[in-house]
């Protein structure tokens, strides 16, 4: 490929980031670009040329996708950067006091000053320990640390290079009949061994006993369904792809939750890592995958060592890699591709672009990812809380497992409680708690505090008023209420709440979020934030507006991101009253 490059040349330390890529194709673009931003703080016109170079990848792409993601910088910028979340569970609990002590005494947002600058940032997936923080530190190695709960104060030492850590371990305020968090706080996360005496492997010893076949059936009669917010029949989804002749097939964890108020998959990444290995190495067996790929967010530290960690060791002990578990023939190995701050990257299609180097825009469907998938190929997506439900099934029995929940939901279930709630953090359910029973194993609302609203399912989810609570938290029922259970959000909202404030936070979110691929999501975003800023500037009527854009949204917009960024905006007009 003739590559036209512009005058610029990369200095010593680029070019040993890129060293290691040499013969690499454009799917190493991702890799390359953290491999630079990581060592230097930012990429250069000089290191992107490098990489063009070495990957062979026109320069108009590589910009195209360096500037797509938010954790990469294209100018020069301190070696150290502060990212404070100021996203909705952060907003509650006083991320705008975080900023301002970080403004009086760091400087203005993006200015560097002293060799470090910080940056509002959205959701960091830690909403149970609001507000908070992430340090990055350029160097070799790179080190990122995260900050939660933050302070101002804490923030400032944190900017003047104090060590903050890597965070404290998941903490699960509850004990009885868990299953998918039976281990987390209790197992050591790093340790193969004591994951093996907890039950770790019989499922998989099981599933290599049965057959490919036996698996798929044993998983569609369980009714597991994905746990991401589609709800899709994992069992026919998985069957769909094990039964396409053309290969090889392919298997993605989608570990990039980015709504705003869901971090049930980092705790079972940093509680329960050799969980997921397991659970995705049955599930490769089962499609007749060789090679996985988990999306990881790019705020994950602790659970990137920790993952990493599970991986080395499981290919050291024969749990990764040829023969697995002594089983001839059946081969299997997992890579970690670290995100780099794009919530539309959770999209199924979008994760494919990414991982092959292009930037993470969603693709049409069809042809669906069944059938042309990463690199082209049949692939099967689920998420973290999706797979780690595998091994209940196959060591209880699909019988078993279906006996929990209701009839059309199966099974445990994960929800995040953050925002005005007395213990927030991750708790496991059947389906069918009532939501006030689960708030209840939350503590509630802080005494001398009431309940206004909670928001179901994130983002992009809906409201559900207080006069609701006895809504049991199934697929079926939140959609009979006309809400959602998504990804597993209740973020609390007492009564001293901003609800103007807050449904602004949400169209800032996803004014920032969307890729700008389609122009009814690009313009639509744009429009919904500027009519809540002028109805809450001076008190317009902009309902009648709102309802005519975030229609054609929804209606028009490639994928879920446009076509869901209403509903929360919507839910709360409807059912609470706002932007009157």
């Amino acid at each position: 490929m003739d590559l036209k490059l512009l005058d610029a040349v990369a200095t010593r330390e680029e070019r040993d980031a890129v060293a290691g890529f040499a013969g690499g194709g454009r799917d190493r673009l991702l890799p390359a670009l953290h491999a630079v931003n990581d060592r230097v703080g930012w990429i250069s016109q000089g290191a992107l040329n490098l990489i063009c170079e070495t990957l062979h990848v026109p320069p108009a792409d590589a910009y195209g996708v360096a500037s797509f993601y938010s954790l990469f910088a294209l100018e020069e910028r301190p070696e150290r950067v502060v990212h404070v979340c100021t996203d909705l569970a952060c907003r509650l609990k006083g991320a705008d006091t975080v900023c301002d002590v970080l403004t009086e005494h760091v400087g203005a947002a993006g200015k560097a000053r002293a060799g470090v600058t910080w940056l509002r940032s959205p959701c960091l997936g830690v909403c149970e320990r609001a507000p908070a923080a992430l340090t990055f530190q350029a160097g070799d190695p790179a080190t990122t640390e995260l900050l939660a709960p933050a302070t101002g104060a804490s923030a400032v030492l944190a900017a003047q290079r104090e060590p903050a850590g890597e965070g404290s371990p998941p903490v699960i305020h509850q004990r009885d009949g868990l299953r998918l968090l039976r281990r987390v706080g209790v197992v050591d996360p790093s340790s193969l061994d004591d994951y093996r005496a907890a039950g770790g492997y019989a499922a998989l010893r099981n599933a290599l006993r049965m057959g490919e076949a036996a698996v798929i059936r044993e998983v569609t009669d369980s009714g597991l369904l994905g746990r991401g917010g589609a709800a899709f029949p994992t069992g026919r989804k998985w069957a769909a792809t094990a039964a396409q002749p053309t290969g090889p097939h392919y298997l993605v964890c989608n570990a990039d939750e980015s709504e705003p108020g869901t971090f049930k998959d980092r705790v079972l990444l940093e509680g329960d890592p050799f969980a997921l290995v397991e659970s995705m190495t049955i599930a490769a067996f089962a499609i007749g995958a060789r090679q996985g790929y988990v999306y990881l967010r790019g705020e994950y530290p602790r659970a990137l060592r920790l993952l990493r960690n599970a991986l080395e060791v499981c290919r050291e002990r024969g749990f990764l890699g040829v023969d697995i578990m002594g089983h001839e023939g059946f081969s299997f190995d997992i890579e970690i591709r670290r995100g780099a701050g794009a919530y539309i990257c959770g999209e199924e299609t979008a994760i494919f672009n990414s991982i092959e180097g292009f930037r993470g825009e969603p693709r049409t469907k069809p042809p669906f990812p069944v059938e042309q998938g990463l690199f082209g190929k049949p692939t099967v997506v689920n998420n973290v809380e999706t797979l780690v439900n595998v091994p209940l099934i196959l060591t209880e029995g699909a019988a078993a497992y279906r006996s929990l929940g209701t009839e059309a939901s199966a099974g445990p279930k994960l929800f995040c409680l953050s925002g005005n709630v007395e213990r927030p953090g991750v708790y496991e359910v059947p389906f069918g708690t009532t939501l006030r029973s689960l708030l209840t194993l939350a503590g509630g609302v802080p005494e001398g505090r009431s309940l206004r609203a909670i928001l179901l399912g994130g983002a992009a989810g809906g409201f559900v008023r207080p006069d609701e609570l006895d809504l049991p938290l199934t697929f079926e029922d939140a959609r009979a209420a006309k809400t959602t259970l998504g990804s597993g959000v209740v973020l609390v909202l007492d009564d001293l709440a901003d609800l103007g404030g807050f449904l602004l936070r949400i169209a800032e979110f996803f004014r920032d979020e969307s890729c700008g691929q389609c122009v009814p999501c690009r313009i639509g975003t744009v429009r919904q934030e500027e009519a809540i800023k002028r109805v809450l500037a001076a008190g317009a009527d902009e309902r009648p507006l709102l309802r005519e854009v975030g229609q054609v949204m929804r209606d028009s917009s490639i994928c879920g991101l446009g076509q869901t960024a209403w509903n929360a905006i919507e839910s709360a007009i409807d059912r609470l009253g706002a932007l009157q």
